[in-house]
C-alpha cells in the first residue's frame, strides 16, 4: 500500500488565489462573514412590526455574535421610525402616582430647561413682588376694610349692650363674655344675689337676646373673613398672573402640538396659587432635599425629571451587560433628610428598557437568567408593552415603606439574547412563554466552505479586523497563513473556521511580534511566531507526557515487532490545548468460549463509547471466526500505562488489530501507528483529532530516538479531508522519514500492521493457508478438531452418558 502523497496531509492557500499584496487594498466586510442563515434571520426579525419576534442568538462565544448584530443594526435600521423623549412630572392632585409626558427627540430636555428658567425667576421674583410697597399696600387695605366692618359690627352689639347695663369683652376670635355691670364694675355673685328677683330676670332677659344678637354679628364676621381671604386670594393670583402668567402663556403656546405638556403647564398655573409658600418662606427643607438627591434649589413640585432624551431621531440600541433588576426596569431613588426617608417623582431612575424602548436592547442569556426576578420582569413587560418601575425592595419584602407609583412606559422594543444552544434547549423545555416571545433564532455557523470566493471574502474579514482593532496590515503570505490556520482549527482542508475571537487574537499576537522587529507589515513569518508561541504557553502539561516517554516511563516501542502489541493513539485536552500521543494496546488469547475480555470496562475505566467500540469488534470477530462452530479462543485487551477514563471507539481498529495479531501469533510491526474505529462490516469510519494523533506519534518517534524513515501513521480513508500538518512532519514526509497510510477496511490496516495479506474467504468460507484469517482459521479449527477428540473420549470411558 502506498502512503499518502504531500498535497493530501496540507492543503495550502495558493498566493494566486489571492489578488491583492497587503490588506490595506482590501475593502473592509460590513458584515461578519459565513453568517448568511444568522443575518437572514436577523433582517426577519426587524422588519416583522408584530410583537413577539424577538432574537435569540445561538452559538458558542467568540463567533461575534454581538459584533455582527450591532453591525447589521448599524447598516440596515429604518430611520424612519420616531424615537421619544420621556419625561415624568409632578401629579398635583394625586402626587403618588407621578404623570408620564411622551415628547418628540429633544423635546425632553427643552421641556426640564424652560420650567427651570420659569422656577429661577419666580423663585426671585415672588419674593420681591410680594414684598413690594405696592402689593403690601393693597393687602393691607383690604385686611383694613374687613378689620373695620368687624370692628363695627362688634361695636353695635356692644352699644346695645351697655344701654342694658351689660358689658360686651371678646377674648380671642370666637370667644366673647356678657357681663352685666353693677354701675361701672361687674357684678360680684353677692351683689348679683342680693338684686331683687326682677332685677336679676330683667338682666338674664338682656343677655340672652344680646347672645342671639352676638352669635349673628360672629356669624357675619365668619363670612367676611372668608370674604377676605377670597379676596386675597385673588389679590395673590392677580398679582402671580401679572408675574407668571405670559411666560406660561408662551410656554403653552411653544407646546400647543402636545396636549399633555398644555396640561401640565395649565395644572402648574393652579397649583402656584396654591403653594405661594414655597416661594415665600425660606425652605431649608427643600434646599436639603435638592442637595442630597443631586437636584438644583427649586421648588421640587416643578421640576421635570427626563427619564429618557434622545439626541436625534436615532433609533436606540443599547447593550445591557449587566441585566439586574434595577438597571434594566429602572428604579425609584431615596433621600434621607433629618432621620426621614423620602421620595418623589423627580428621584425615578431609568432602566436600559427605557433608553432602549422604540429601538433594540442586546444582553447575555445567562446574565439576564442569573438575575433573580429579572426573566419574569421581562417576559412581564414583552407582554404588556410596558414598562412598570416596581421597587424591588418592596417585592421582596413585607414592609410598607411609603413609596410613588409612576405611570407605566409604553414598551416598543425588539430584544436580542446571545445564548449558547444548551440555554437555549432549555428554555425551549422549561418555559413555555419562550418560544412566543422571542420566535426568531438566529442560528450562528462555526464554519464555512472553503472555496476560492470564499477565501477572498476571508481575507476581507481580517482586514476589516485589521482596521478595527488598528492593527498593522498583512500581507498576502500572512494572510494565507491564517487562513490554513483557520482550515486547522475547523480540522477540515475545505472549511475554514468563523471562530471571530480566535482569529483576531492571532492577529493581536502577529501585530505584537511584527511591531517587536519593527516591521512595516504582519508577515507569515510573525504568524509562525504567534502561533508558536502561543502554543509554547500552553504545553507544559504536553512536555510532562513526552519527557516521560524520553526517560521510559512510558514504555512505547516505535521499532522492531512483536505480537499482540499495538501504538494506538489518542488526543488530551487541557483547557484549550490539544495534543496527540501513543498509546500501548495490548491483547492477550486464551483457551475459553471465545468472548473479549475488556479490562478498561470491567475495572469502569472505559467510558460507554469505548465500550461500544470493543463489543462491535467483539460482533466482527465472530462473524468471521465463529459462524457455524464455537470460537475456543478468548482474548483480553487493554490499554496499558492508562490510569484514568478512557473514552470515544477511536482506538477500535488497534484494539483489533492487537487481537488478530495474538489470535495468528503474527508480530505487528511497531513503528507504525493507527487510529480509526470499526464497524460490524469491518469498515474503518473517521475519528476525531487525527492533526494531533499524527504530530503525538511523529514526535514520539523523535524521542525514541529519531525517525527511522520506516516510521508511519494510519489514518481512515474518510479524515483524510481533516489533515492539515504541523510544517514539520510534512518536511519529514517529503524527505521519506515519515509517512501517513489511509486506509478504508480493517483488512487493508491487518496487511500493513502484520505485513502479510489478511485473506479473502472463498465460496466455502476458507480463507488462503498463508493469510493472516487462514492462519487464525487454522488454529482454531485444531482447537475444535481437539476438543472433539477430547469429547470422544470422555464417551467412551463413560458409556453412561449415552
Amino acid at each position: 500500500m502506498k502512503s499518502l502523497p504531500l498535497h493530501q496531509l496540507y492543503k495550502a492557500c495558493v498566493l494566486k488565489d489571492l489578488p491583492f499584496k497587503t490588506t490595506k487594498q482590501l475593502e473592509p466586510l460590513a458584515e461578519i462573514v459565513g453568517q448568511n442563515r444568522a443575518q437572514e434571520a436577523v433582517r426577519f426579525a426587524l422588519a416583522m412590526p408584530h410583537g413577539g419576534y424577538n432574537v435569540y442568538a445561538v452559538g458558542r462565544n467568540g463567533l461575534g455574535k454581538r459584533t455582527m448584530m450591532l453591525r447589521y443594526l448599524e447598516h440596515h435600521v429604518d430611520t424612519d421610525q420616531q424615537s421619544h423623549d420621556w419625561c415624568y412630572v409632578a401629579n398635583f392632585e394625586e402626587p403618588r402616582i407621578p404623570k408620564l409626558l411622551q415628547l418628540p427627540a429633544g423635546k425632553g430636555t427643552q421641556l426640564k430647561q424652560d420650567m427651570e428658567k420659569l422656577m429661577s425667576r419666580l423663585v426671585k421674583v415672588i419674593p420681591q413682588t410680594f414684598d413690594s410697597d405696592s402689593f403690601l399696600e393693597r393687602s393691607e387695605q383690604l385686611k383694613n376694610e374687613y378689620g373695620k366692618k368687624q370692628e363695627d359690627e362688634l361695636e353695635k352689639v356692644a352699644a346695645q349692650a351697655k344701654r342694658k347695663k351689660v358689658s360686651l369683652t371678646v377674648t380671642t376670635p370666637g370667644g366673647y363674655r356678657l357681663v352685666a355691670m353693677n354701675g361701672d364694675e361687674p357684678h360680684t355673685a353677692e351683689s348679683f344675689q342680693a338684686l331683687t328677683d326682677e332685677q336679676r330676670d330683667k338682666f338674664e332677659d338682656a343677655i340672652n337676646k344680646l347672645e342671639k344678637k352676638l352669635r349673628q354679628a360672629l356669624r357675619k364676621l365668619a363670612d367676611w373673613e372668608q370674604e377676605y381671604a377670597d379676596k386675597q386670594q385673588a389679590l395673590n393670583q392677580e398679582t402671580l398672573e401679572s408675574i407668571s402668567g405670559h411666560q406660561i402663556d408662551e410656554l403653552i403656546e411653544k407646546y400647543k402640538d402636545l396636549p399633555d405638556v398644555v396640561a401640565f403647564f395649565e395644572a402648574v398655573r393652579a397649583d402656584l396659587v396654591e403653594n405661594l409658600e414655597i416661594f415665600l418662606d425660606d425652605n431649608e427643607e427643600q434646599a436639603a432635599i435638592a442637595y442630597a438627591s443631586l437636584d438644583k434649589k427649586m421648588p421640587r413640585r416643578y421640576l421635570v425629571n427626563v427619564l429618557v432624551h434622545q439626541k436625534t431621531n436615532e433609533v436606540p440600541m443599547v447593550v445591557e451587560d449587566n441585566p439586574t433588576y434595577h438597571n434594566l426596569f429602572g428604579y425609584v431613588e431615596n433621600v434621607t433628610y433629618k432621620g426621614t426617608v423620602f421620595t418623589d417623582f423627580s428621584l425615578i431612575r431609568p432602566g436600559s428598557l427605557h433608553r432602549a424602548n422604540g429601538g433594540y436592547l442586546l444582553m447575555d442569556a445567562i446574565k439576564v437568567l442569573e438575575q433573580p426576578f429579572v426573566w419574569d420582569g421581562l417576559k412581564r413587560a414583552l407582554r404588556s408593552k410596558s414598562i412598570q418601575i416596581n421597587s424591588l425592595e418592596r417585592e421582596l419584602t413585607l414592609s410598607g415603606t411609603i413609596s410613588i407609583e409612576p405611570e407605566s412606559v409604553p414598551l416598543d422594543v425588539k430584544i436580542v439574547l446571545f445564548g449558547d444552544r444548551e440555554t437555549w434547549m432549555l428554555l425551549q423545555e422549561y418555559d413555555s412563554e419562550f418560544a412566543e416571545l422571542f420566535r426568531v433564532t438566529a442560528d450562528f455557523e462555526n464554519e464555512m466552505y472553503r472555496s476560492d470566493d470564499s477565501q477572498l471574502l476571508y481575507a476581507k474579514f481580517i482586514a476589516s479586523l485589521v482596521s478595527e482593532k488598528k492593527l498593522l496590515h498583512c500581507s498576502n503570505k500572512a494572510v494565507a497563513r491564517v487562513i490554513e490556520h483557520s482550515a486547522r482549527m475547523a480540522e477540515h482542508q475545505d472549511r475554514l473556521s468563523l471562530h471571530a475571537a480566535d482569529i483576531a487574537n492571532l492577529l493581536r499576537e502577529s501585530d505584537f511580534w511584527a511591531r517587536q522587529a519593527g516591521a512595516k507589515l504582519i508577515q507569515d513569518l510573525h504568524v509562525e511566531r504567534a502561533l508558536e508561541s502561543a502554543k509554547y504557553r500552553s504545553s507544559r502539561i504536553r512536555d510532562q507526557f513526552y519527557d516521560s516517554i524520553r526517560d521510559g516511563t512510558t514504555l512505547v516501542t516505535t521499532s522492531g515487532t512483536c505480537v499482540g502489541q499495538v501504538n494506538a493513539l489518542s488526543v488530551l485536552s487541557t483547557g484549550g490545548f490539544e495534543f496527540g500521543l501513543s498509546n500501548r494496546v495490548t491483547a492477550t488469547c486464551y483457551y475459553g468460549d471465545g468472548a473479549v475480555m475488556d479490562i478498561e470496562r470491567d475495572v469502569k475505566l472505559g467510558g460507554n463509547l469505548h465500550s461500544k467500540g470493543v463489543m462491535i469488534l467483539s460482533s466482527w470477530l465472530a462473524s468471521h471466526f465463529a459462524v457455524n462452530d464455537p470460537m475456543h479462543l478468548s482474548a483480553s485487551l487493554t490499554f496499558e500505562q492508562n490510569y484514568g477514563e478512557v473514552d470515544g471507539d477511536s482506538a477500535s481498529l488497534a484494539e483489533l488489530c492487537a487481537l488478530i495479531s495474538s489470535l495468528s501469533g503474527i508480530p505487528v510491526r511497531q513503528d507504525l501507528a493507527i487510529t480509526g474505529s470499526v464497524n460490524q462490516f469491518g469498515e474503518v469510519q473517521p475519528i476525531g483529532g487525527v492533526n494531533e494523533k499524527v504530530e503525538g506519534f511523529f514526535t514520539t518517534c523523535q524521542l525514541k530516538g529519531g525517525l527511522s524513515g520506516s516510521q508511519g501513521v494510519i489514518v481512515p480513508s474518510t479524515n483524510v479531508q481533516n489533515l492539515m500538518l504541523d510544517s514539520e512532519v510534512v518536511q519529514a514526509v517529503r524527505g521519506g522519514q515519515f509517512a501517513v497510510y489511509a486506509v478504508a477496511r480493517v483488512e487493508e490496516a491487518i496487511t500493513l500492521l502484520l505485513g502479510k495479506p489478511a485473506g479473502k474467504a472463498d465460496d466455502k468460507g476458507r480463507y488462503p493457508k498463508q493469510s493472516v484469517f487462514g492462519i487464525i482459521q487454522q488454529r482454531l479449527e485444531k482447537m475444535r478438531e481437539h476438543e472433539r477428540q477430547e469429547h470422544a473420549r470422555d464417551d467412551h470411558k463413560d458409556p453412561s452418558i449415552h
